[in-house]
């Protein structure tokens, strides 16, 4: 097996891509994920605090599957974070939720927020929000 070994000296002239040129985990989304999407979302997290609601009614949640439309199964956004004041953080009172279904709770979130990386920034990926 041969092990890498980095290039201890690279071309003056040669141009290396930057984070934002290199392919994510999905490539069709260049320049995601990175640290940001984690700390932005932890941030709004830790911040959120409704005074007027108690904490077992505010449920916020992090890339989790948004389903919209009673009319449409299949239509669903996954904001970077979002909050909903009146639903309790757990489904049925003890189980987590493996997505938020709009028509099941009868209500919707307060404030969806999808975070952008430079480069990408036009795109959006959920720009009906």
């Amino acid at each position: 097996m041969t092990m890498y070994e980095p290039d201890s000296s690279p071309s003056q002239t040669k141009v290396l891509p930057t984070m934002y040129d290199l392919p994510s985990e999905d490539p069709e989304e260049p320049g995601l994920p990175d640290e940001f999407h984690d700390f932005q979302p932890e941030l709004l997290r830790l911040t959120c605090r409704p005074a007027n609601h108690p904490p077992e009614q505010i449920f916020i949640a992090t890339d989790l599957n948004l389903y919209y439309d009673s009319n449409h199964f299949n239509w669903y956004k996954r904001p970077d974070w979002f909050v909903v004041l009146g639903a309790p953080r757990f489904y049925r009172g003890d189980e987590l939720r493996l997505s938020y279904v709009m028509w099941q709770e009868n209500v919707s979130p307060l404030v969806v927020v999808e975070v952008l990386s430079p480069g990408t920034e036009d795109e959006g990926e959920h720009p009906a929000f």
